[in-house]
């Protein structure tokens, strides 16, 4: 089965020149040129991946993620001509898994969508013991990548979940944020260890009854994260 990508851009050469690159990986490609269109045909299409431009028309970039985050997990690459650091960051607040600065080489795009095709496939093939895990009233069901906490369902994002799933999976164990960083987002990712400390604090916010004195996801301080069984 080939590999559907949406690509949203209102610059009608990049989209033309991402759409011929990726259609040469066999890769199935739609286009979109506004963030009201990305949203919609986000709904519409079954999309395994999501380049996403910071800058729209009629919504941006950031309220387009935040809108199709709110109805799928789809992993999204925000494209940003941008280079500050706070705008990627907030570009991954939004939901977004991973960004890329224009101008950017088209070999870059091609090895960021690989990798995280690749995560998302062998994560599906992946096998483990135990696919429901209950820590009190938090539940995660690994298969369905569900959270609920207290009978209450807990949206969180394709990578909150993966920071979170890694955590449950093993109760106790530290893990330094570089450690978070390659494991989760992968050695190639290019983002700095705020995006971690970004995801744990949205984290807690999601599934802690007071996130500033967490039962679940502590802080081991100077060291990394843990989840507390």
């Amino acid at each position: 089965m080939p590999k559907k990508v949406l690509v949203v851009d209102d610059e009608k050469l990049i989209v033309k020149g991402l759409r011929f690159s990726l259609e040469q990986e066999d890769m199935e490609v739609d286009t979109a040129y506004d963030g009201e269109e990305a949203v919609e045909k986000a709904r519409e299409g079954n999309y395994d991946i999501i380049l996403l431009d910071l800058m729209l028309p009629k919504l941006d970039g950031l309220s387009a993620c935040q809108q199709i985050r709110e109805f799928s997990d789809v992993p999204i690459i925000m494209l940003t001509a941008k280079g500050e650091d706070m705008d990627k960051i907030l570009g991954l607040e939004y939901g977004a898994d991973d960004y890329i600065t224009k101008p950017f080489n088209i070999l870059e795009v091609k090895a960021r969508i690989k990798a995280i095709m690749r995560r998302t496939t062998s994560r599906g093939v992946q096998e483990q013991n135990e696919r429901i895990v209950e820590v009190g009233d938090l539940v995660l069901d690994c298969d369905a990548r569900r959270v609920q906490v207290s009978g209450r369902e807990v949206n969180l994002t394709a990578k909150e979940f993966d920071v979170l799933e890694l955590l449950v999976l093993n109760p106790n164990k530290v893990y330094s944020r570089e450690n978070l960083l390659n494991l989760v987002w992968g050695y190639e990712y290019p983002g700095d260890v705020r995006t971690v400390d970004v995801h744990i604090r949205r984290l807690r916010e999601k599934i802690e009854e007071n996130p500033s004195d967490p039962k679940y996801v502590h802080t081991k301080w100077g060291v990394g994260y843990y989840f507390q069984h």
